[in-house]
């Protein structure tokens, strides 16, 4: 599976978890198996420049996409086969259409598929060209505070919450971080609670899926980040 299709899942997934009311269960999901790692998380980043409109000359549109190409082949030779069997294991019993197409086109190395990536790298010089839309307003929520690198996907999943949903989440990011620790030990007792409770009488897979959650909750320390992800992980248990 390519990473446009995997891509094109998650982003299926948060969409549909938001009306199935399981949207802060899949972005912890998604917190730990993209942001957190570096190589995915921009891999994923190149899928969401390639596909934005830019306004760039052809000129700097055709080096953009030779020095993304670059990159995705340094970055995907990192990411390991266990690390994609875990997303495929998250979404890939999705079915939606692959929305980056061009892109996987484009980074295919298959030479029996050359017509298909030639003409996936003109439809996307044509897409840097054309000068960027008018987004509509969405809460500013400081996300370099969350994560490490600006990922789209968080950013989609933001402008899919409800105004009062991303007010919560600003509010977090804007509390002092006294008033955040002093929470953080409660909320990570009721959450251990939580889990212990849930791990009676359940099978042995699940037994060991939650010892693995309940491993990374206490051994977490303090951020703003492991916090926000805390408590969205003891409002769905």
């Amino acid at each position: 599976m390519k990473f446009g299709e995997l891509k094109s899942k998650i982003e299926t997934c948060l969409t549909e978890s938001y009306k199935n009311k399981n949207l802060k269960r899949d972005l912890f999901v998604f917190e730990e198996l993209v942001l957190k790692n570096k190589n995915i998380s921009q891999v994923f980043f190149l899928y969401d420049e390639l596909s934005s409109n830019k306004g760039l000359s052809e000129s700097v549109a055709n080096e953009f996409i030779n020095e993304s190409i670059t990159a995705y082949e340094n970055l995907v030779n990192k990411i390991t086969p266990n690390q994609i069997k875990e997303l495929k294991a998250w979404v890939g019993h999705i079915k939606c259409e692959n929305t980056y197409k061009n892109i996987d086109d484009l980074f295919s190395s298959n030479v029996l598929t050359l017509e298909n990536k030639i003409k996936s790298k003109k439809t996307i010089l044509e897409s840097l060209k054309n000068k960027p839309q008018e987004h509509k307003e969405v809460i500013e929520v400081p996300l370099n505070s969350m994560v490490n690198v600006a990922n789209k996907t968080v950013e989609k999943y933001i402008s899919s919450l409800s105004e009062s949903e991303q007010k919560e989440l600003k509010t977090i990011l804007s509390t002092p971080k006294e008033s955040l620790i002093e929470n953080y030990g409660k909320i990570k007792d009721e959450v251990v609670t939580k889990l212990n409770t849930q791990k009676e009488g359940s099978d042995s897979e699940t037994q060991e899926t939650i010892n693995k959650v309940l491993n990374k909750v206490q051994t977490e320390s303090f951020n703003e980040l492991n916090y926000y992800k805390l408590k969205q992980l003891n409002e769905v248990l």
